[in-house]
């Protein structure tokens, strides 16, 4: 069965991303507006009332800014565990809140979404795999390294949207002050380019279709960047970068195949997408 995955939004000014089967979807993260929220997903022919539940990894302001007003609106209950909400310093509507546990699968109508931790400088950082049928896209993004649960699910997926998030000559050579370097590229910070290909290299399933290259600093690192990395080494794994700056398409992944969708303005469902 088919899954249909965008990033709304990827970098550390907002974070999106959107999973969804025929019939529903789920967001993980909300770090735009609920206005440019909106306005994406209605040019890339993507409804927001197909959108079920909200995802939230941790609670940075570029994965949880549009949080309030989108749950608000849509009455969409919002998955979060109590630790990060604490320090979310958002209101969200209380009869919306659901807590989840790691490993501990939850099923939203057709989907199954599967928490699991990371490590990140966060009050209790998540990441997601997403399953429709045999199907599995992931949400890797925010991790400092890749731990044991993250080459677990890695290697489960069809899909990914795997970090990205720094070039260490970029890093090393910038002018960031020397303590935000450390942060960034210790354990609970950001995965590198050379970190992410690591990861693609020796754990990546032989069925991984698509990797979108999420979650790229702006100061740190470029899309040419990235995608040079990957480029020699990406064999039969399409693999795309995220922008911080506008919408990706729409990929369909179905289990032997994927396919990139075209973005139609004013299109409310998916399917009448026309394929490349």
């Amino acid at each position: 069965m088919s899954l249909f995955i965008a990033s709304i939004n990827s970098g550390s000014n907002a974070n999106c991303y959107y999973i969804a089967n025929d019939n529903e979807a789920v967001l993980v993260d909300t770090g735009l507006s609920l206005r440019e929220t909106e306005k994406r997903m209605a040019a890339m022919g993507l409804a927001m009332e197909k959108v079920k539940a909200i995802f939230i990894s941790h609670e940075h302001s570029d994965h949880i800014t549009g949080l309030p007003a989108i749950s608000k609106k849509y009455q969409l209950p919002v998955f979060i565990t109590e630790a990060t909400y604490k320090n979310c310093n958002l209101p969200v509507e209380e009869h919306l809140l659901t807590d989840f546990e790691a490993g501990k699968p939850i099923a939203i109508d057709g989907l199954t979404v599967t928490p699991f931790r990371k490590h990140h400088d966060a009050a209790d950082p998540y990441s997601f795999i997403i399953e429709n049928k045999g199907t599995t896209v992931g949400v890797l993004t925010d991790i400092g390294f890749a731990c044991k649960q993250t080459l677990k699910y890695f290697a489960q997926c069809h899909a990914v949207f795997l970090e990205a998030n720094y070039c260490d000559e970029m890093l090393d050579k910038g002018n960031y002050p020397y303590h935000l370097k450390q942060r960034i590229s210790s354990d609970t910070g950001h995965l590198s380019n050379k970190q992410a290909l690591q990861l693609f290299q020796q754990y990546k399933s032989p069925d991984l279709q698509l990797l979108i290259l999420s979650h790229l600093s702006k100061n740190n690192n470029s899309p040419d960047t990235a995608a040079a990395v990957f480029a020699p080494h990406a064999g039969s794994t399409k693999v795309v970068v995220a922008s911080r700056y506008e919408a990706s398409p729409v990929y369909e992944i179905r289990g032997a195949e994927m396919v990139m969708m075209k973005r139609k303005v004013g299109r409310k469902n998916e399917h009448q997408l026309s394929l490349f």
